[in-house]
């Protein structure tokens, strides 16, 4: 089995690259794929795996063998994936039900043992080379290495199997993800449409409650109440609490998380700017609140906000 070393590089989002379809799934930044290929000398197996992260960050573990493919393999992970904390894994294992070959290379054999002598000569105390140590001798029992060439070609395939499962994977936790997602937007749609006539009921409700306040703080022989003053308060009242403008921004705020969804791709800086300017407008509703309600509904906002938020850190 060859020795894993670990090559890791953090790659910015490249703004050259080409854009995504619009028809490309949603996926999850989590992921999982392994794939495995029998050859005559041994089983090559490659393995991804990736959590969330601001980037696309990779890490390569894989003996000396693949090293020479690592640029080939980062422009293969790249072209399909834009997000993630990402983690290849190349092994080889040779068969162990190989057949071993009838004789020794004798060249090699000979100068092994004209060389231990030379050695012995100048170091007798030196300890001789023990049989299953010759025996493992590189080339000793013949050429038992698979082709570099036919394993890297091999590997790339591998890659590209890989890759569809693993993005076929990160799809369908996508799609989890989409449906929690527009749960919480329907939800909050409903809270917009059930808050939204409450203003001209709250307002005329001020207008009430004003009019029996002043009727019991004014003697019966004073002047009679200036109902134009009560209508100016009643105006600025209605100035101070009106959310028509809050409610209308959360509503195309809430269109544009829909048609994120819908366009797929890697959405999901997008959808965490839209997430702030959603809690941004739920912040004012609740500083405009003149109802127990209308704070209620604020708080209920952003709780759901908050749950599409978490959702939206797994989206690529």
């Amino acid at each position: 089995m060859t020795i894993m070393k670990e090559s890791r590089q953090e790659i910015s989002p490249n703004p050259k690259q080409k854009k995504s379809s619009l028809r490309d799934a949603l996926r999850s930044m989590t992921g999982y794929a392994v794939e495995t290929a029998d050859l005559s000398q041994g089983q090559l197996s490659l393995e991804l795996r990736a959590v969330n992260s601001r980037f696309l960050d990779l890490t390569f573990r894989m003996g000396e063998d693949f090293r020479a493919l690592e640029p080939a393999l980062r422009t293969q992970i790249g072209e399909q994936v834009k997000r993630g904390k990402l983690e290849c894994r190349i092994n080889f294992s040779p068969r162990e039900d190989a057949a071993l070959p009838g004789n020794l290379n004798t060249p090699l054999l000979a100068q092994l043992q004209a060389l231990t002598n030379a050695a012995m000569d100048a170091f007798p105390d030196a300890r001789p080379l023990a049989v299953h140590e010759i025996l493992r001798w590189p080339g000793m029992l013949g050429d038992t290495t698979p082709d570099p060439q036919a394993l890297h070609a091999t590997a790339l395939t591998l890659m590209q199997a890989v890759l569809a499962q693993f993005n076929a994977s990160r799809a369908r936790e996508g799609d989890k993800l989409k449906a929690v997602i527009l749960d919480r937007v329907a939800g909050i749609r409903g809270h917009v449409e059930q808050i939204r006539p409450r203003t001209p009921e709250i307002i005329a409700s001020y207008r009430e409650k004003l009019g029996r306040r002043l009727e019991e703080l004014l003697p019966a022989s004073d002047s009679p109440i200036d109902r134009d003053r009560i209508n100016q308060e009643v105006v600025l009242f209605a100035q101070k609490i009106d959310v028509d403008e809050e409610l209308d921004r959360l509503v195309t705020h809430l269109d544009e998380v829909a048609r994120a969804l819908d366009a797929g791709g890697a959405a999901g800086k997008r959808l965490d700017f839209l997430m702030q300017e959603l809690n941004r407008e739920a912040n004012t509703l609740g500083s405009k609140s003149a109802s127990l309600e209308f704070t209620q509904t604020s708080v209920e906002l952003k709780v759901l906000i908050e749950q599409m938020r978490e959702q939206i850190q797994n989206i690529e």
